[in-house]
């Protein structure tokens, strides 16, 4: 008769070991620190490969080159008076989007239009920023 009781008391105890430690493995895995995923594509290489004034208009062009990701993003432009370590630098930004990017095509290239430039000073063209389009923002 003791043997027949004996399975019971066993399960029994081994469903209250699952029913303390199962709640207790479920936050520990939850409350573990992110993983980044396993195929995540590295964004573009984003340039700026020319930073001139338009003679007509007087604003500031900027050719961008962008080579290598995967998708559609979204590069900011800035257009400075002076290099970027200058504290009391002007600066503007402008948005230009590239479409389609893949790592086996060739560059894609953009021009960003940026404000009418006083004309005694030479611009400064840089990428500040570069987005993958739909990705959340910080």
């Amino acid at each position: 008769m003791a043997l027949k009781w004996q399975g019971w008391v066993v399960g029994l105890v081994g469903l209250a070991g699952l029913l303390v430690f199962a709640p207790l493995g479920l936050y520990v895995w939850a409350s573990s620190p992110a993983r980044p995923a396993a195929a995540t594509v590295p964004p573009p290489e984003v340039r700026v490969t020319d930073c001139r004034i338009d003679p007509a208009s007087r604003r500031v062009l900027a050719a961008v080159e962008a080579r290598g990701g995967q998708g559609s993003y979204v590069a900011t432009v800035e257009f400075r008076d002076r290099r970027p370590s200058a504290a009391d630098a002007r600066t503007s930004r402008s948005l230009v989007r590239l479409p389609g990017l893949t790592p086996d095509t060739p560059p894609a290239r953009t021009e960003a239009i940026g404000p009418v430039w006083p004309p005694a000073t030479a611009p400064w063209c840089g990428v500040a920023e570069v987005v993958r389009e739909g990705a959340p923002q910080k």
